[in-house]
This record gives C-alpha cells, sequence and structure tokens, in this order.
C-alpha cells in the first residue's frame, strides 16, 4: 500500500499516480481506477506514452554531452583543492529500473488492447444503488472495499485459491481519497463526524492487499486535513508514505537554491514487510523536476556560487535557505560545493 501525500495543487501527484498505471499497463497487469472527481476513461486515455530503449539512449547520450561540455568551465571556475572530489550523482539510483515514459505525448490506444481494466466511477456507482452506511463508515468508502473485493475474487487474484491461468498482478489506484468528494469531512473539519472511516477503509484494504496478488497507490490531500491524529493512523496503516511538496506560490518557487526545481520529495515510511526494522536510505534531501518530456526525482544540493560580483545580501539569502536542508545529503553537498574566494 503505497499512501501519496498530494502537493498542493494536485499537479504532481496526479502525475505520478498515472506513472504507477502506465507501468501496469506496459508489464501487462491488470487495473482498476477509482476516483470520485475524474471519471476513471479519461485518467487511462492520458497516460504518459512509454520511451523505447534506444529513444532513452539517445536522449542519456544529448545528457552526457551537454554535460562533458560544461566540465572544462567549471573546472577553470571552482577552486582548486574541490577539483579533485567525486561529484554528486543526481539520480538516487545508478542502472535503469522500470519503464521510462513522455509526458508530453499520450499512450497509444494499441497499448490498451491487451490490458484488463476495471473501473470506480463514485457519481455513478451512487446513483445505481440506494445510500447505505454501516460499521461507522461512510457508503461510498464501503462501496468501494466491495467492488474491490469483487474484482479480487472474480478475476483470480486471491492469493489463497489456486491460480487457474497465469499470474499477473492487480495494479490499485486510488484518487483524492478523504476528500469531499467522497463523502467524508476531514479535509473540512477538525472534528470530523467519524474520525475513523477512513483508517477503518484502509485496515480493511490492507486486510485484501495481504491476500491477495494486488498493489494499491492512493493519493490524499493530506494539506487539508487539519487532525494530525488521523495523519498519523493512516500512516501507521500504510507500507509507503511520501509526500510531494510542490513550490508553486510559495517562497521557495523564487529562492535561488531551489531554481532547478519544482518541489521536495518527502519519504515518510518505507515498507518494512515481515521485519521489525527497515532499511533506512543514506539518502534524506530529495526534490523533483519536470523536464521538457520526464519527470524525475533527483538528490537535492546546492548549485555552486560562481559569480564574484554576489552581492552580501544574495549571500546572506542563500545561508538562510541552506537551514531549510535537513542534515543529510543537503549537508554534505554543502561542503562540497563551497568556493574558496
Amino acid at each position: 500500500l503505497v499512501f501519496t501525500e498530494e502537493d498542493k495543487y494536485g499537479l504532481y501527484s496526479h502525475l505520478l499516480f498515472k506513472y504507477f498505471l502506465a507501468e501496469g499497463v506496459v508489464c501487462g497487469h491488470d487495473l482498476f481506477v477509482a476516483s470520485a472527481k475524474e471519471h476513471p476513461d479519461n485518467i487511462l486515455k492520458e497516460l504518459p506514452a512509454p520511451l523505447l530503449d534506444d529513444t532513452y539512449r539517445n536522449e542519456l547520450g544529448e545528457e552526457a554531452t551537454a554535460v562533458k561540455s560544461n566540465d572544462f568551465q567549471d573546472s577553470m571556475k571552482i577552486a582548486w583543492r574541490y577539483q579533485n572530489l567525486p561529484k554528486m550523482e543526481a539520480s538516487p539510483t545508478s542502472t535503469k529500473f522500470g519503464h521510462y515514459y513522455d509526458v508530453s505525448k499520450t499512450m497509444s490506444p494499441e497499448l490498451f488492447q491487451s490490458t484488463k481494466w476495471h473501473s470506480f466511477y463514485l457519481p455513478e456507482e451512487l446513483s445505481s444503488q440506494p445510500k447505505m452506511k454501516s460499521c461507522n463508515m461512510n457508503s461510498a468508502y464501503i462501496r468501494l472495499l466491495q467492488s474491490i473485493q469483487r474484482i479480487i475474487y472474480q478475476e483470480g487474484f486471491d492469493g489463497s485459491d489456486p491460480q487457474k491461468k497465469q499470474k499477473t498482478i492487480l495494479r490499485i489506484g486510488i484518487q483524492s481519497l478523504g476528500s469531499m468528494l467522497w463523502g467524508d469531512d476531514i479535509c473540512s473539519s477538525e472534528t470530523p463526524e467519524d474520525t475513523h472511516s477512513l483508517t477503518k477503509f484502509l485496515y480493511v484494504l490492507r486486510g485484501l492487499l495481504r491476500k491477495s496478488l494486488s498493489a494499491c497507490i492512493i493519493t490524499l490531500p493530506a494539506h487539508l486535513i487539519q487532525n494530525k491524529a488521523i495523519m498519523e493512523r493512516v500512516t501507521n496503516l500504510s507500507d509507503t508514505v511520501v509526500g510531494l511538496e510542490s513550490f508553486i506560490g510559495s517562497e521557495r518557487e523564487t529562492n535561488p537554491l531551489y531554481k532547478d526545481y519544482h518541489g521536495l520529495v518527502h519519504v515518510h515510511q518505507i515498507p518494512r514487510l515481515n521485519s521489525l526494522i527497515c532499511d533506512v536510505s543514506d539518502t534524506k534531501d530529495l526534490a523533483f523536476r519536470l523536464k521538457r518530456k520526464q519527470f524525475t526525482i533527483e538528490r537535492l544540493h546546492l548549485p555552486p556560487d560562481l559569480s564574484d560580483t554576489v552581492s552580501r545580501a544574495s549571500k546572506q539569502d542563500l545561508a538562510e535557505s541552506a537551514k531549510l536542508l535537513s542534515s543529510g545529503c543537503g549537508a554534505m553537498a554543502i561542503g562540497k560545493k563551497h568556493l574558496d574566494f
């Protein structure tokens, strides 16, 4: 169960949501898309197109050539005693994992021909059946659980039964869970009418995921939830919790420290299935940026200050911005990128 805290305007979290579904199409997995805002059919039509291996290599080659052309100029500007230090890799992993997608293009309909997908659009579900409520859970969550359970059992994803066909994975995507559109008031009130409706839904959902061949990603407008206790329960009921912080409309959008990025990635929790502890990554400061064709997540590090005419005020602004970084990769980069004037 992957839980994604939406950015303020939901732009980048929705893109990450589409990446999860697009990977399922390329890998031949079955899809289940649930939403109360946008129709699942429209979501699937906007999935990014996969990049072929040859196209991906060509783009990497162009970037590598551009980097090499700037190496000589940088070596003339950076202090001599820092030239021999190893360069920091921008990408957290050096090996190719999974597939890459072009966000400027949509996936061709031919790729969907062999993909089996199911949809859950809340307005249609509410109009087809009468309202119901039980076990202190609103009707929208109950209908969604029933729909997921039915697909798991009918399509052969139940792990307790022997598989009659070739094994595959069910990818479940739930968009903006907990919002007002789902009939929940946790985003509009500090003391909601039912504080346990969402957590009960997640508890039952995690039980379904544990005994089935399925994986789920959920996006939630965490910035609208005023009750911190609810977010703590949601975190405990999830395997992976990732938050996206967009720079749109914030002071960091014009801060020179973050000029190369569009937001920060906060990894609040990583999986620890069947173990008491989890592997802790040495990379704490992550940022994302949306390039012309790709959405990338990189290590956050300070750019070098190469100007001799930088005013004291600008240096003070950078120094104050550096304090915002946690004591991890960002602090290491500050030491490496500091110049000798």
